[in-house]
């Protein structure tokens, strides 16, 4: 029998969809995660769908709805566990949209490691049916406990360090957020920060260098708020961080997302290691000292600067991005116009870019001066078109030099005119370029999750402009 799974959102909606999906592995059952498509035909032989999601934006939610629909549709057997932060902030309106949906809240989708024990016992008592198999989740495990004051989970019980669906490891070492910015949902939709203890990511991450593996991504929703139990003490990321690096030999480490605050001194000394990544995503949000105010942001513009200087100094022509939000509540062309120049200034080699969308339940719902749609997306496309084209520069940057990638993914080739023996192959480099390598019939094929060296050809326009899993085409070297 099939279990499949759908997830949107970060890398740490990933990690748990991983984790969750290993232990159906171990109950035998058939693990799909490629996503289903519009296209796809009607699954029969799966019997739940698990579908992880995000819920940062109106966009998000959007997506979010339309792949419950879509599952409803193509797997018409099956019971359909939505779980994530949409499930966290709309549990009713998801369990309103059919009877076979059970709604997980994502403050407790670790529960999702029970479900694979009750969902063979139904399936080998010939008793199952879609419909009341969701009920009996929905009045039974996802409710357990709930009703108490306070209660809350094991927020690292669903985290693997090795994905079914990816070849880089990552570790999960902090959930949940205790600032309270204007325009986000992630403190109610997660809960308040929580660390895993500095002695299990250093035992995690020596055990992956011991078994093979290339790099380990440290993923965060805050990594300033990381406070991880050492002893009798406790340890910031950058402590931890420095410990990972003494305590191993050869393993690359990449950190997930960055705040400017955490840029000091201290921490760029530890990076200053070469075996941590030079690529840096650095949330940032605005470069409007009064919107980042407004916004209930912790630091201001300059503070971005001076960390994107500091990290430069010890980091060669690092990959540095960032998160952009046009159109908040009050901002101004000359906001937005210094949002821009920041990016400009800091040399960002790319910019995620986000129009913005109010989220109920936040300060930033309610503010006046709205921004009009149409000129927040206007300002966003300008910011994108500018991102396009920072990408391609630092793409011609490295054009014709040789770095350091992990191999992720093997695939029949279609980007490059190849003959139908050929082989594509994707790789991340050390400096978060997405490539795609084509080779001949007879290659010795690099195995998922193997570091190799690639020499970087030239942009990929498409890929660039889409944001795509490939912006760049390179050979091995």
């Amino acid at each position: 029998m099939n279990v499949r799974f759908e997830t949107t959102g970060c890398r740490l909606n990933q990690i748990e969809s991983e984790s969750a999906a290993r232990s159906f592995l171990e109950e035998n059952f058939k693990v799909i995660i490629s996503p289903l498509a519009s296209k796809s035909a009607a699954d029969e032989d799966t019997v739940l769908c698990v579908i992880n999601t995000c819920a940062v934006t109106q966009k998000a939610e959007q997506k979010d709805r339309r792949i419950i629909r879509l599952v409803l549709e193509k797997c018409p057997r099956a019971a359909v566990i939505v779980t994530g932060c949409y499930a966290q902030l709309s549990s009713k309106d998801i369990n309103a949209m059919d009877e076979r949906i059970a709604c997980l809240p994502g403050q407790i989708k670790s529960r999702l490691s029970e479900v694979p024990e009750l969902l063979k016992k139904k399936l080998e008592s010939g008793d199952f049916n879609a419909a009341s198999f969701a009920k009996e989740l929905n009045e039974g495990i996802f409710a357990r406990g709930t009703e108490k004051k306070g209660f809350s989970e094991n927020a690292f019980r669903l985290s693997t360090d090795s994905f079914l669906a990816h070849s880089r490891s990552s570790i999960k070492i902090q959930d949940g957020c205790n600032n309270n910015c204007t325009y986000c949902t992630i403190n109610i939709a997660r809960g308040h920060s929580v660390s895993l203890d500095a002695q299990t990511v250093i035992d995690r991450v020596v055990q992956l260098e011991k078994s093979g593996q290339a790099e380990v991504v440290f993923t965060t929703v805050n990594i300033g708020q990381y406070r991880g139990k050492y002893g009798d003490s406790y340890l910031d990321f950058p402590h931890l961080l420095e410990l990972c690096l003494k305590n191993t030999s050869k393993i690359a480490m990449r950190i997930s997302s960055l705040y400017p605050e955490v840029v000091d001194d201290y921490f760029c000394r530890v990076i200053s290691d070469p075996r941590v990544r030079p690529h840096f995503h650095i949330s940032v949000q605005s470069g409007s000292d009064s919107v980042l105010s407004a916004m209930a942001r912790r630091y201001k513009a300059c503070d971005v600067l001076e960390a994107c200087k500091k990290i430069k100094a010890v980091k060669e022509n690092p990959f540095l991005a960032c998160d952009i939000i046009t159109g908040f509540p009050g901002e101004t062309e000359e906001d937005f116009e210094k949002s821009l120049e920041l990016c400009k200034d800091c040399g960002f080699a790319w910019v995620h870019v986000f129009p913005f969308s109010a989220r109920p339940g936040t300060i930033a719902a309610s503010m006046k001066n709205k921004v009009p749609q149409s000129v927040s997306g206007e300002r966003a496309s300008r910011l994108s078109a500018w991102a396009s084209e920072s990408k391609k520069s630092y793409i011609a940057s490295y054009t014709g030099k040789t770095l350091k990638a992990v191999v992720e993914t093997v695939k029949k080739p279609k980007l490059l005119s190849a003959s139908a023996t050929a082989t594509e192959y994707h790789a991340v480099t050390e400096n978060f370029l997405h490539c795609c390598i084509c080779v001949p019939a007879g290659f010795k094929a690099p195995l998922p999750g193997s570091e190799v060296s690639v020499r970087i050809l030239g942009e990929i326009s498409s890929g660039v402009k889409k944001g795509g899993e490939v912006d760049c085409f390179a050979e091995f070297v």
